[in-house]
């Protein structure tokens, strides 16, 4: 029980960076690879803000999101939008440049050194039936938890909402009723990358460091949350999260620290293999 609570408490990580993931793909069909390096520029956002304006939790979480979401409207305008009717494979190149971009313009400004992210939450434990659950482990899990329901009803009950499920059904069709494509896709760009702010001042808070190479690897495993849970699908990627952080730490507790990341891109492997659509994604078909 202790090792799934801290997997919850991980995978609510995971499952906000891969909405970005999933969303950005439902709309435009783009793996946007540059995402895991928006959540390493949230953390160092909320970093400053807590370290320099002495803000607190809450007010550093916003700022990180409002900062994330203008982030990524620009990357979408400068890199995504001129190749929007490029090949895949140009899309995809360009996303893994931008992500490169982001780390080293990051090291350029800041440094390359580990930073230790500033204790802003009370370190009170409680404990219950031998499992130990901290203050920061209920504050992540809560406000992953809010953030996951307020954009379900974005999705589900606004306009814009509409109009991104509209895009991502039809895009053209969606055009013809009215709908500006381009302004929807910069909206999704600015949801996605808010909620991975969001998820690096958590994983700040979580794993009390940060460093500008820290968004690949809880990137690419957010990536794999998202195909686990059906690349396209909010609920999936809110699933696959929780799965991936519960499955991480179950390796970690019963097996070898060192292997967990094997078996998370292992675990990648076998859904490809088996499910390629994961839990909730539709099988669509093409017409060749």
């Amino acid at each position: 029980m202790q090792q799934v609570v801290n997997g919850v408490s991980l995978g609510s990580i995971y499952a906000l960076i891969a909405l970005g993931y999933t969303m950005v793909y439902g709309i435009i069909k783009l793996i946007n690879f540059a995402h895991g390096d928006v959540y390493m520029i949230g953390a160092y956002i909320g970093f400053a803000a807590v370290t320099y304006a002495k803000m607190g939790f809450f007010p550093a979480l916003i700022l990180a999101m409002i900062l994330c979401a203008l982030l990524g409207v620009v990357i979408e305008k400068v890199a995504y939008k001129p190749l929007r009717n490029s090949t895949r494979i140009a899309v995809l190149i360009t996303a893994i440049g931008v992500s490169l971009l982001l780390e080293y313009l990051m090291m350029f400004f800041v440094g390359a050194e580990v930073r230790s992210y500033p204790k802003v939450l009370s370190e009170q434990t409680f404990h219950l039936q031998g499992v130990v659950i901290t203050m920061q482990q209920i504050y992540i899990v809560v406000t992953a938890i809010l953030l996951m329901v307020l954009l379900q009803y974005i999705v589900h009950k606004t306009k814009i909402g509409k109009a991104m499920r509209a895009v991502s059904v039809d895009s053209d069709a969606a055009q013809l009723m009215g709908v500006n494509a381009d302004s929807t896709i910069s909206y999704t760009f600015a949801i996605g990358s808010a909620f991975a702010g969001a998820a690096g001042v958590l994983v700040g808070l979580y794993y009390n460091s940060i460093d500008p190479l820290m968004g690949m690897m809880p990137g690419l495993k957010a990536f794999v949350a998202a195909v686990f849970g059906g690349i396209g699908s909010v609920p999936g990627a809110m699933i696959g999260g929780l799965g991936i952080g519960i499955m991480e730490t179950l390796v970690s507790g019963y097996g070898n620290s060192m292997y967990r990341d094997a078996f998370v891109f292992l675990f990648l492997i076998l859904i490809l293999i088996i499910k390629p659509t994961g839990l909730l994604g539709k099988n669509i078909r093409e017409k060749v």
